[in-house]
C-alpha cells in the first residue's frame, strides 16, 4: 500500500510503499476512500506539539473507508461497510468512558499513535515499524484500527462527507451542540473559518442562533460562511475594529464566541467579544506553550466563562451517524466544505495551503483502481 510518511520535523511527506499486517483481535482493516487534510497534520509535521520519538509516521486523522477484514471478536461491523474513523478511540472501560466523556478517555493509546497492545501494524519493506497518526493514519491507502475507532455510517453518505465528519465537522458542530449547548435565539460569533470554524457556523445555524457573526482574514471564507448560515461577517484584520463591530451587531457582546483558529490573538478576541453572562469556547489547538491574556476584572464582573472543547466533546458512536443523517436530510451542507479533491501525491501542496490559511478543506480521494491488492 502507498502512504504519505513523515520522517522528521519540517520535512515534506514522502509517498512510500509500506507493508500492512492483518488485523489482530479487536481490530478492523479499512480500505481508505477519502481523507481530509487538517491543520493538526500541519502542527504535527512542523513540530508545534513537541518532537517526540514517533518517526516515521503516516499522517492523517480525518478519514473514511470501507471495512476489508475483521479481527477476532469484532461485532457490529460488516465487510464492505462504510465507516468513519475516530481519531481518539475510546477504551470504553475507564472512568471517563463510563461517564460518557470519551474525549477524555484515559485508556486510549491514540496519542501514542499505537494500537491497544502498544504496537503498530505498519512496516517498511526492511521491517522498520511505522506509526499511524492517532492510531488511524488516514494518509494511506489502507489502515488497521481498533474496532472502536471505526463507526458505521448510513448508506449513501459520500466518502468525502464521511471523512470530514471524523474531525472538523464533529469538532466544530460538537463545540456548539455538546459543549456550549447553544439555545435557539442566542447570539454567536465564530472566529476562524477553516473547516472547524465553518462547521461551527453550520451548527449555530442549525441550532437557530441569531445573529451569527463570522470572523476571518480571508474574504472568500467570509462569503462561504454566509452561504452556510452566518448572518454577518467581520474582517479579523483589525482586532479593535472587529471587536467594535461584533459589539454593535450583538448589543454589547455575544452569548457564545467560538475560537477555532488555534491562535492566541483569536482566543483573546473571542474572550473579549463575549457579553455579560456569555461563554467563550476555545476549540482551536495552537502550538504548545502559546498563551493568551484577558482582563480578569471584566471576566469576573460580567460573569463570563471560558471553556475548552476537545473534539467537540464528541461521542463518535452517537454523533458521527447523527451528522451523516442530518447531511442526508439536507440540514447540514457538509459537502460545501470541500475546497478541492486531490490525489495522495498532492498532500504536501494541501499542507502548504493550510500553512497559508487558504481555503476550507482539501480532501484526498483514493482511487480504488490504484490500490494495491
Amino acid at each position: 500500500m502507498r502512504a504519505a510518511v513523515l520522517h522528521g520535523v519540517k520535512e515534506p511527506l514522502r509517498i512510500e510503499e509500506l507493508e500492512l499486517d492483518p488485523p489482530k483481535a479487536g481490530e478492523v482493516s479499512v480500505r481508505m476512500l477519502a481523507s481530509g487534510v487538517c491543520h493538526s497534520d500541519v502542527h504535527r509535521a512542523d513540530g508545534d506539539w513537541g518532537e517526540r520519538p514517533i518517526y516515521p509516521i503516516v499522517l492523517g486523522h480525518e478519514g473514511a473507508g470501507v471495512v476489508e477484514a475483521l479481527g477476532e471478536g469484532v461485532t457490529g461491523l460488516g465487510l464492505g461497510q462504510l465507516v468513519v474513523l475516530n481519531w481518539y478511540y475510546p477504551c470504553r472501560s475507564c472512568g471517563r468512558c463510563a461517564e460518557g466523556r470519551e474525549w477524555l478517555c484515559s485508556g486510549s493509546r491514540s496519542a501514542e499513535h499505537l494500537q491497544m497492545d502498544g504496537t503498530t501494524r505498519l512496516h517498511t519493506s526492511e521491517s522498520l515499524d511505522v506509526r499511524a497518526y492517532l492510531s488511524i493514519g488516514t494518509f494511506g491507502e489502507r489502515t488497521v484500527v481498533p474496532a472502536q475507532a471505526a463507526v458505521a455510517l448510513p448508506e449513501g453518505t459520500p466518502p468525502e462527507v464521511a471523512a470530514l465528519i471524523g474531525c472538523c465537522v464533529s469538532t466544530g458542530i460538537g463545540a456548539v451542540v455538546n459543549t456550549a449547548r447553544l439555545p435557539a435565539g442566542a447570539s454567536a460569533a465564530v472566529i476562524g473559518l477553516g473547516g472547524v470554524g465553518l462547521s461551527a457556523v453550520m451548527g449555530a445555524a442549525m441550532r437557530g442562533a441569531d445573529p451569527i457573526v463570522a470572523v476571518d482574514l480571508d474574504p472568500g471564507k467570509l462569503g462561504l460562511a454566509v452561504d452556510l448560515g452566518a448572518t454577518h461577517v467581520v474582517s479579523g484584520a483589525d482586532r479593535d475594529r472587529a471587536l467594535r463591530q461584533i459589539g454593535r451587531l450583538t448589543g454589547g457582546g455575544v452569548d457564545f464566541a467560538f475560537e477555532t483558529a488555534g491562535a492566541s490573538a483569536a482566543a483573546e478576541l473571542a474572550i473579549s467579544s463575549v457579553g455579560a453572562g456569555g461563554t467563550a469556547v476555545l476549540v482551536g489547538l495552537p502550538a504548545t506553550g502559546d498563551r493568551a491574556s484577558f482582563e480578569i476584572f471584566g471576566l469576573v464582573d460580567r460573569s463570563k466563562q471560558i471553556v475548552g472543547s476537545l473534539y467537540g466533546w464528541s461521542v463518535g458512536a452517537r454523533d458521527f451517524p447523527l451528522y451523516a443523517h442530518l447531511y442526508l436530510d439536507g440540514r447540514l451542507p457538509i459537502d460545501r466544505l470541500v475546497e478541492e479533491r486531490i490525489g495522495l501525491g498532492d498532500v504536501n501542496r494541501a499542507m502548504d495551503a493550510l500553512r497559508g490559511g487558504r481555503g476550507a478543506r482539501r480532501v484526498i480521494v483514493f482511487d480504488a483502481g490504484t490500490v494495491s491488492a
